[in-house]
Formats: structure tokens, sequence, C-alpha cells
């Protein structure tokens, strides 16, 4: 077998372990990337939730007399912009994610001054529909944690695989950037006390 042979042989070999490890990078980052968009889209959902949760939670007390207008204006307010800011999967921006996790925390904070006021009122702490609604807030306040966390290993995978040697050097050719995770806001690793025992208090 001449040299020529064996360079040209030699090529072809180098060319299709190349290949194969670019179509390998690239398919994986894919896989992970969407995986991650998924998870992006289960946390606006989870907090979709609570968003219509607070809407019927705000009807219920409205039919309360003499509630603080304040406190449910409040409310009323914070709702409408959190339901506002929505991010496409597709463009987790530093800037975009900080307005949307601003958002939700201006929420998570007329929601708790919310339920404290209610102490005051007998008569909501014993409404059925407010108990059954203050139960689905205290589940969904946990789905929403569990969201964000998925959302954040997947996020994790993801920029750990395209920044490893020698993926590094392929992620920029394919376009694969660094995507954003969710970071909360000083005191919001605390979700709002919607779990009072009522049964206890007069």
């Amino acid at each position: 077998m001449s040299k020529k042979v064996i360079y040209i042989i030699a090529i072809l070999v180098f060319g299709y372990v190349i290949y194969n490890f670019g179509k390998g990078f690239n398919n994986t980052a894919v896989v992970l990337q969407e995986d991650a968009k998924t998870t992006w889209s289960n946390v606006e959902s989870s907090y979709q939730r609570r968003n219509d949760l607070i809407g019927n939670l705000v009807k219920t007390v409205q039919g309360a007399a003499d509630f603080e207008k304040e406190t449910l204006t409040d409310v009323i307010n914070a709702r409408a912009k959190a339901t506002s800011v929505n991010i496409n999967a597709g463009d987790l921006t530093p800037e975009k994610m900080a307005q949307f996790q601003q958002a939700q925390a201006g929420m998570s904070g007329a929601l708790s001054k919310l339920l404290v006021s209610v102490e005051r009122y007998p008569d909501l702490k014993a409404n059925a529909n407010f108990l059954e609604l203050q139960s689905q807030l205290e589940g969904t306040e946990n789905r929403i944690n569990v969201a964000r966390d998925r959302f954040n290993e997947g996020v994790n995978k993801y920029n750990k695989h395209i920044k490893v040697f020698p993926n590094s050097l392929l992620a920029g050719l394919f376009n694969f950037d660094e995507m954003n995770r969710y970071k909360a806001n000083a005191g919001s690793e605390n979700a709002p006390d919607v779990n009072f025992d009522f049964k206890n208090k007069n």
C-alpha cells in the first residue's frame, strides 16, 4: 500500500472521528438545552398557577366587610405586574431574568401582607373557600421551589457540557451560549407563610 493511500485513509479516519465528536457534542447540547427550556416553562407554569389562585383569593377576600383596601390594591397591582412579565425560554437574558424575579418577589411580598391581615377577620379565617385556596397556595409554593430547582439543575448540566474541554472549542462554533440560572432574590428562599393554624386561634 502506497504512502499516498495511507495518508488518504488516515485523513478519512481523522475526519470521521472529528465528525462523530462534533455530532455527539451538538446533539447532546441540543437535548440538554431543550430540556432546560422545558423546565423553564414549568417554572412559569407554576407561577401562573399561583397568580390564578391569588386572583380567586382576592375575590374571596373582597367579600369581607371593611377589609383593608390598600392591602387588596397592593395584591391586585403586584399580580398584574407578575402576570405581565413572561420570558421566552430561548431569551433568558440576565436582565429579563432579574425583571421576572423582581415581579414575582413583589407578588410574594404582597401575598404575605394580605395573609397576615386576614388574621384580623374571623369570618375569613373560617371561610371554606379561603381555607381551600390557602391550602392550594401552600402546595403551589412548594411546586414553584421544585420547578426552580429543576430548572437550575437542567441549566447546570447544559452549561457544564458546553464549557468543559474540548467541548468549549465547539460551543462557539455551534452557537451554544451559556444559560442563566434562576438566582433567588434576598429572602425569597422562604416561601410566603400560607400555612395558618386557624383551628387554634380565636
